[in-house]
């Protein structure tokens, strides 16, 4: 519903919405590779446990779409700073074309990282390295995948943030102390950067489980039987709450920026604003 909406509503075909609707794709791939994966443990657990060829494939597009949302929240938080900060220190000014690259980059890079065990990396033959919870990939894989882009989701988005956060302030206080109040648009401003941030936050908190889990598998010594259950019920409820979160992230971005877009489109037709109020 989110996709369409806003590919079909003109008025939402701005940088920082085609971010947001990218962002739907990305939950969508993954709340789709997780029900995969849910009727592979269905029809046949133990090679959801012992791992299998079968399981490449699914645990491929699951990365891809986590990479993929983690590039996005990236582009999110940088959007939003060079949209805030573009009259303070920097003229740039993000168009769609920029963010329509920007999305496909993302892709292509999500892409190429989570292939990677398609392309040969992977421990069908090799159990010296195997992953415990997500076999047959190989354990440097999910640490070399997981571990810089932990850092990136984090790190990236933390500094545009707390630069957001403290450009509005200053701003603000500027604003008071020369008698004005800010402006419909400014307001507009900062709730999109409160939406990103809800957003940015949440994913942390969803996605810190699963990389705990790559942690504990780059240490663990332990085989899988040794594990099981405990091990892989921690696994489960990390993939429930990955899509509780994919189900949250359109709920934040639909309903703030509703009201955005109203506000926005009243800004640029003030006319028929006063008509419609007369």
């Amino acid at each position: 519903i989110v996709i369409f909406t806003r590919l079909a509503t003109r008025d939402l075909h701005k940088p920082i919405s085609i971010l947001f609707c990218n962002l739907a794709v990305s939950d969508l791939f993954t709340s789709f590779s997780g029900f995969w994966i849910s009727m592979l443990f269905i029809t046949n657990p133990d090679i959801t446990i012992f791992g299998s060829r079968d399981m490449l494939a699914p645990y491929a597009l699951y990365t891809t779409s986590i990479l993929s949302t983690i590039y996005n929240l990236v582009s999110i938080g940088i959007e939003r700073y060079l949209a805030v900060a573009k009259s303070m220190r920097t003229r740039f000014r993000v168009a769609r074309n920029h963010s329509v690259v920007v999305v496909l980059v993302n892709w292509l890079l999500a892409f190429f990282l989570g292939c990677l065990p398609l392309m040969g990396w992977n421990c069908l033959h090799a159990d010296g390295n195997i992953s415990v919870l997500y076999s047959p990939f190989c354990v440097n894989y999910l640490v070399l995948v997981a571990m810089p882009n932990v850092v990136l989701a984090f790190l990236v988005p933390l500094f545009t943030y707390l630069r957001i956060i403290i450009i509005l302030r200053k701003r603000k206080l500027r604003m008071q102390a020369c008698g004005q109040a800010p402006g419909t648009y400014r307001s507009a401003e900062t709730q999109v950067a409160r939406t990103s941030i809800s957003i940015w936050l949440l994913a942390l908190v969803s996605y810190a489980p699963f990389f705990a889990g790559v942690i504990f598998d780059a240490t663990n010594q332990r085989c899988h039987v040794d594990l099981y259950p405990g091990a892989y019920i921690f696994r489960n409820c990390t993939a429930m709450l990955i899509t509780t979160t994919c189900l949250g992230n359109p709920l934040l971005y639909t309903l703030k920026l509703r009201a955005l877009g109203a506000k926005l489109r009243a800004l640029r037709c003030p006319s028929a604003a006063r008509a419609v109020h007369g």
